[in-house]
């Protein structure tokens, strides 16, 4: 379990936290404050948002960058006293710094790579923050051991990169004690965070797979948190991701984000269909940014793939140290044409499939034989286990049977090179190799093909260009499971697990013309030189800032527990209905109006028998008997099914069917409210709609007396939306010349009567009232969906048209706190019905004219 809260503001405006157990630090962090107020650390049991009101100090904007680890290396001194710290270059955090303005101050967040001594750790996180603007999290043996080899490398890394846990052996079974492991990791980068945090001015971006549950943590302290992640693996498809026990826990966790980025059109694509599919979100594409709503705040999907530092390949380039290395290899290689393999040492690279493709190819073309070179880098692994011990048997065994095969004196068809390379030594080997083959089965990214592309193409003025001053020349064979895939068109794609065809895509682009592969290198350098790591950061910056850009201007506070946790954003006059309020106007009020919806509204949407309970009936009939009331139940159901529902209710008026049917009263007759009574229409939409209704799955239709609704609540959430637009655009196009309106809404494609909607109920209603003489000086009117939104609207329109009067008491309120044109909320049925109540008490106490309406 996470640890309790510390309440005390100093110590968390000093960053004196108490860690996972462990002394509190002596050492405190240097810090501006702006967050007024006593904050509580995320409990499962309670949450207190803070948003603070105070002018920030600071006029220069900051960014915080979270990942699993600092891009510093750390090595021992000599003389075992301290340590020493240098900048790891071939960080991308590092590098994304290009990207973001000059003018930006980056303060990094992560671990480090190197146990540090709990008595050390107070100076060396002095020390990174001084020198490096590093805030290190020291993260406790048996947390980092469950939380990185157990959650992260067993659990999070197999599951999202298309491996299922089908067996204890295979993958291994869920352990909620490595989820917790996690969780609890997430929790201590949170509090390193918090330390160097201003909230009103800093921006957070958050970086991969280890901290997706990080957002939660910050939104639950500061609601107006700036905050961005990016995805550096893949995300699964839907079918995939759905096995994971915590699947809803880590999507809510994400969705604290403002942004969210990923490589590829695919990953967002199955994030959104999970969304969809687990949280029932939907999401627009509105001038080419798609986003999510998500509680009145919209989600950005970012879609961009990361590039390569191009600074850092071409200064390798210029090396001395690397020109003789290039030399060297010539000679090795020289009379033979190499293919170059770089990959980590991973169940999912498919190292051993490439090699099965060298020998088919070097089988189905003999003339390779004693020609052609697989040079096969693995750098080391980062996970550990079975899986992986027995990649690597199965690849050394096939590395020995083909050169015992196919080796010659003076030929070894596959060199494999077990050991850590530069990046130095990785460009000679790029530089002398004819083609680069990737064959991974699954990669979020993948930037040996950019590496190789831009060292091929080599730098102006050093001597490993201007010796082979020609046309430059590079041939890629990647597999079409990675994340660079999509942006190198000129690369031969194969499927890695098709042997035969890797064999193929292999000799083929060995043999291709020298002017088709200059015309492919020259393609892929202009792509790859432009789309670089700053242009990628520059990118995910800015739409970061533009997702962000109305923090200021919404009203936003926390619901939920635990990892329900979520920030509703609203307009700052949007609040809940006190009942002490509206009874007291109630009470001042001589006319009233009161407007209720039927289903979500005064009977739950959950609920399977939807007749009206006793204690409903008994309040609506005291409020009926208000002379001073005029009640009215509108809704979408039939009047057959209103009428008798409450027929009790002598006194109530129903509009049925959004107001195609009116009754005043139970001794009254239903009046119509269309303009045409020619239902021809119907004969037109309701072939189109069985049409749909008869290949969609869990679909069906309901007729109404004046419409026609189809219903897609049950079928597969995907094909079901599909669908719905489709007939939507069908119904529109065929029902063209018809007095109707075509509309969508949530799970239902409606058509109906044009004119007729709750909104002109409301307006007849008040209408009425004035021409009575009464007209109303209190207006209730509540509903849940997106019907009621015209009955909220034309309450907003009716004072300024001169129906309702400027001092009349108007309280528009929706059930559920969201987006929404009235003013006030109430948050469930419940509170409803006890709200009304409060009114038909106060009714029954009050006295009464003797006149009736």
């Amino acid at each position: 379990m996470m640890s309790r809260s510390y309440t005390n503001l100093l110590d968390l405006a000093s960053g004196n936290f108490p860690v996972m157990g462990q002394p509190r630090e002596k050492k405190r962090l240097p810090r501006v404050m702006t967050v007024p107020g006593v904050i509580s650390e995320l409990d499962d049991d309670q949450a207190n948002s803070v948003a603070s009101d105070v002018p920030s100090s600071l006029v220069q904007d900051r960014i915080i960058i979270v990942a699993n680890q600092l891009p510093v290396k750390a090595k021992r001194r000599p003389d075992n006293k301290g340590w020493g710290f240098s900048w790891d270059e071939d960080s991308l955090l590092l590098q994304l710094k290009d990207g973001l303005p000059e003018d930006m101050e980056v303060i990094y967040v992560g671990s480090l790579r190197v146990e540090v001594d709990l008595s050390e750790q107070d100076d060396v996180s002095q020390l990174l923050l001084d020198r490096f603007k590093c805030v290190p999290a020291f993260l406790p043996p048996d947390i980092l051991s469950k939380f990185y080899h157990g959650f992260c490398k067993q659990h999070l890394w197999p599951l999202f990169h298309y491996m299922l846990p089908f067996s204890a052996s295979h993958g291994g079974r869920f352990d909620r004690s490595l989820w917790e492991a996690y969780v609890a990791a997430n929790k201590i980068f949170s509090q390193r965070v918090v330390e160097v945090l201003n909230p009103e001015d800093d921006y957070v971006w958050i970086h991969d797979y280890h901290l997706m549950v990080l957002p939660t943590f910050l939104r639950r302290r500061f609601n107006r948190l700036r905050m961005g992640f990016f995805l550096h693996s893949p995300f699964p498809s839907s079918e995939i991701y759905r096995t994971l026990p915590v699947r809803e826990e880590i999507l809510k966790a994400l969705l604290n984000s403002d942004l969210i980025g990923f490589h590829t059109f695919d990953y967002a694509r199955h994030f959104l269909s999970c969304c969809s599919r687990m949280l029932g979100l939907e999401y627009q594409s509105k001038r080419g940014y798609i986003g999510l709503e998500y509680y009145g705040r919209t989600v950005g999907i970012k879609i961009m793939p990361v590039g390569i530092h191009m600074g850092q390949i071409e200064s390798v380039l210029r090396l001395a140290d690397k020109e003789w290395r290039v030399g060297e290899l010539k000679q090795q290689f020289e009379g033979k044409t190499v293919l170059l393999g770089v990959d980590d040492m991973d169940i999912f690279k498919g190292v051993n499939l490439k090699l099965l493709a060298m020998e088919q190819m070097l089988k189905q073309h003999p003339k390779w034989q004693g020609r052609a070179v697989l040079v096969q880098i693995a750098n080391p692994a980062r996970g550990k286990g079975k899986d992986l011990e027995e990649i690597q048997a199965e690849i050394q065994a096939s590395c020995k049977r083909i050169n015992e095969t196919f080796g010659q004196p003076g030929y070894e068809p596959v060199v494999f090179i077990d050991r850590p390379v530069s990046l130095s030594e990785r460009a000679a080997y790029y530089t002398v190799a004819e083609c680069v083959v990737v064959a991974a089965v699954r990669d979020g990214m993948n930037l040996t093909p950019y590496e190789y592309i831009v060292c091929r193409q080599g730098v102006s003025g050093s001597e490993s260009s201007s010796e082979s001053s020609g046309p430059k020349k590079s041939m890629l064979v990647v597999s079409e499971f990675i994340g660079c895939s999509p942006s190198l068109s000129g690369a031969i794609r194969v499927n890695p697990w098709n042997i035969e065809a890797t064999a193929e895509a292999m000799n083929e682009a060995i043999s291709m013309s020298e002017s088709e592969k200059q015309l492919r290198h020259e393609k892929h350098y202009r792509y790859v030189s432009t789309h670089d790591v700053a242009y990628w950061s520059k990118s995910f910056f800015q739409d970061m800032e533009r997702t962000c850009k109305d923090h200021f201007r919404r009203r936003c506070w926390g619901i939920g527990f635990s990892f329900g946790f979520r920030v509703v954003a609203l307009d700052p006059n949007f609040r809940k209905l006190s009942t002490d309020a509206i009874v007291s106007a109630y009470l001042r009020s001589k006319n009233r109006a009161i407007l209720l919806d039927y289903d979500g509204t005064v009977m739950p949407q959950t609920s399977i028998n939807k007749t009206p309970s006793q204690e409903v009936i008994s309040i609506i009939n005291a409020l009926c008997g208000d002379v001073k009331n005029t009640v009215f139940i509108v809704s979408g159901r039939g009047r057959e099914s209103l009428g008798k529902w409450f027929s009790p209710c002598k006194k109530l008026g129903i509009a049925a069917e959004h107001g195609y049917f009116i009754r005043w009263s139970v001794d009254e007759q239903w009046e119509t409210c269309g303009q045409n009574s020619d239902f021809g229409w119907i004969h037109i939409a309701e072939p189109v709609m069985k049409l749909y209704t008869e290949s969609t799955d869990g679909s069906s239709i309901e007729t109404k007396e004046s419409a026609l609704v189809w219903h897609h609540r049950d079928a597969d959430p995907g094909f079901g939306a599909s669908q719905a637009k489709e007939m939507l655009d069908h119904l529109e196009s065929v029902l063209a010349n018809e007095p109707v309106a075509v509309k969508s809404g949530q799970f239902i494609v409606e058509v109906k009567p044009q004119g007729i909607s709750k909104g002109f109920v409301a307006e007849r209603i008040f209408t009425s009232m004035v021409e009575r003489g009464k007209q109303a000086d209190f207006v209730l009117c509540i509903g849940d969906d997106r019907s009621d939104e015209d009955m909220f609207e034309i309450i907003g329109n009716a004072t300024a048209n001169g129906v309702l009067s400027s001092s009349t008491s108007v309280f528009a309120c929706t059930v559920g706190q969201k987006p929404s044109k009235a003013k006030y909320y109430l948050d469930d049925t419940t509170e409803v019905i006890n709200m009304l109540e409060a009114l038909a008490e106060a009714s029954d106490s009050s006295p009464s004219p003797g006149n009736s309406p």
